[in-house]
């Protein structure tokens, strides 16, 4: 399922996700709890001390006056140097805790995309998934880190602020209580609107970093084609888009931030009223009257501070809600409960195929596959030729577990893949794409990308036997070379003799040719081609190839047409049926 079909609501309850995330470290929120409560302590501490001052202090005689408010005054400094103490070690407590959860999160979201199975990515866009580990996670970090700690605390000194205040001026509280009333509940109502409003903003902002990915990883089309102007124009719709959406986000918490802010200025003012009504009737005294104000302003500051933190834990929450339906993404393709050994292989995997039937989710009606069989003996090179959209990529996907097929059985050296671990499965197989990845780094580690533990030795072997050692070895820092993002360095014929050396350093019995040699010009082909089959003796080959002159030699040639084996046989015999292979080898050799 596509992120975008996602719910356009999310409520705070969804920040419970996270607590995955928090258990691992209930120490720091523990100690983050403490200086929590130590702040908040300190903070009502100082009506209390207040109180003193004025009461014991201001009204004592002038002979024990000075002595009395110096200390008070230490007494004010005290409670200050704890507040800022236990605030300070709480905010660096929590700011780690937002940063460590925030990177967990992070990271969990990444590796569980990279274990999706391509049809994943045939509904979800890869700008999509990027928005939602930087500007997802990052409000994520914003709330856990600051608005929650903020909103803690003020939760904390209200509730204790309100507990003093009905302890010691309970009839000023009823009526306290009665204005809270009237400015929670129009807050929390209105606060849904923010909710929905600040999902869509996420939503939007959300498209316009897909269409930047894809646009910026096709630059050189898009100038080709003198595409930049409506590109950025259409980048620029989705950004006003995300703009106006923005706007009227942050117009629904103005009006609910006016609100709140209003109605607490009405509440103060009706608690300072009431005390000064009760200190002329002489109910209190002015040091109560003085303690019951900042208590009433600081109840009033909690209530106004979380109406603030309500709104950035509805971005939180909706930011929560997208990472989590990520993590919950299920790949169809999955590792098997009990999945059996491969058995030790000399000369070449087996590869069978048996009544293969397959069809991509995204072309539920269309076959890619229809009673596909075909067996592969270790030690053979077998090619897959037949006109495009026949079925011959698919072929390798099903092979490699991308997906699963939806009928008959693969099985390698005699073993379902299905029954497989995804690891003992690929690591069995090198691959050569059509279309090469190059990793925006050094010459060396893409190579090495095929065996990580490879030494730099093994690396320039394996880029020898491809014949790219030479022109490596004229790049301005040689194998240190950085090759920019996606190869952006090299030429198209560079690029797959990269592609090249890293499957034969990684050294499988089982190696897929997707077109290996198709961006090479004619010299660099013959000298890849001979690299190439120096690489498939003694191991099992399958090539794939639009032109049939590359795969004459094979042991055998494979045709497919619309998902189905029509021939197979040797270049002659083909030849020979006068079919499908006939007719494509007729167009292309007399070309």
């Amino acid at each position: 399922m596509s992120t975008t079909e996602a719910p356009a609501r999310a409520h705070p309850r969804a920040l419970t996700g996270l607590l995955p995330f928090v258990r691992p470290y209930r120490l720091q929120v523990g100690l983050a709890i403490l200086f929590l409560i130590l702040a908040a302590a300190a903070t009502l501490l100082f009506p209390v001390a207040l109180r003193h001052l004025i009461d014991g202090g201001l009204q004592a005689d002038r002979g024990t006056q000075a002595m009395a408010l110096r200390g008070h005054f230490l007494e004010v400094f005290a409670v200050a140097v704890l507040l800022g103490l236990a605030s300070a070690f709480r905010f660096f407590v929590m700011s780690w805790l937002g940063e460590r959860i925030t990177a967990d999160v992070r990271d969990a979201v990444y590796a569980h995309v990279l274990r999706q199975s391509p049809a994943f990515f045939e509904s979800t866009r890869t700008g999509e998934v990027l928005s939602r580990l930087t500007t997802d996670t990052t409000l994520v970090q914003t709330v856990v880190g600051s608005s929650l700690s903020m909103g803690l605390r003020h939760a904390v000194t209200g509730l204790g602020a309100l507990a003093m205040l009905v302890w010691a001026h309970p009839y000023v509280m009823v009526q306290v209580l009665l204005v809270v009333v009237l400015v929670v509940l129009p807050a929390m109502w209105y606060g849904r609107r923010v909710r929905r409003l600040s999902r869509a903003s996420q939503d939007r902002v959300a498209d316009a970093s897909a269409i930047a990915a894809e646009v910026l990883n096709a630059i050189p089309l898009v100038q080709s084609y003198t595409a930049e102007d409506r590109e950025s124009a259409r980048f620029r719709q989705s950004t006003d888009s995300a703009f106006q959406t923005a706007v009227r986000r942050s117009r629904a918490r103005a009006v609910l931030v006016a609100f709140i802010i209003i109605a607490n200025a009405a509440l103060i003012l009706w608690g300072l009223y009431q005390g000064t009504q009760a200190v002329i009737a002489g109910q209190i005294s002015a040091g109560q009257l003085g303690q019951a104000v900042v208590l009433v302003i600081l109840f009033a500051s909690a209530v106004a501070v979380w109406g603030e933190v309500y709104g950035d834990l509805l971005r939180a929450a909706g930011a929560t809600e997208r990472l989590m339906e990520l993590l919950a993404a299920r790949s169809p393709v999955q590792e098997p409960a009990s999945p059996q050994p491969l058995p030790p292989v000399h000369g070449g995997s087996r590869v069978s195929f048996e009544a293969v039937y397959f069809r991509y989710p995204s072309r539920p009606t269309q076959s890619a596959l229809e009673d596909f069989s075909l067996a592969v003996e270790p030690g053979q090179t077998v090619a897959l030729v037949g006109p495009s959209g026949a079925g011959k990529t698919t072929v390798f996907s099903l092979l490699l577990r991308f997906y699963d097929a939806l009928g008959g059985q693969i099985l390698l050296d005699g073993v379902p893949v299905g029954q497989l671990s995804l690891a003992d499965l690929r690591h069995r197989v090198g691959i050569v794409p059509q279309d090469p990845v190059i990793f925006s780094t050094s010459a060396l580690e893409n190579i090495r990308y095929g065996r990580p533990e490879a030494s730099d030795d093994e690396v320039r072997e394996a880029a020898r036997a491809a014949f790219a050692d030479e022109f490596i070895t004229r790049l301005p820092e040689g194998y240190e070379t950085y090759l920019g993002e996606r190869g952006v360095r090299l030429s198209g014929g560079q690029r797959q003799r990269i592609a090249i050396a890293r499957a034969m350093l990684k050294n499988p019995p089982l190696l897929l040719l997707d077109e290996a040699t198709s961006a090479l010009d004619a010299q660099s082909e013959r000298m890849v081609q001979a690299a190439l089959e120096s690489a498939m003796r003694g191991r099992t080959t399958l090539v794939i190839a639009h032109r049939l002159a590359t795969v004459q030699r094979a042991d055998r040639i494979v045709v497919l047409d619309h998902g189905r084996l029509v021939e197979q046989g040797s270049h002659a015999e083909l030849l020979a049926m006068d079919g499908v292979y006939a007719r494509l080898a007729a167009l292309q050799f007399q070309t």
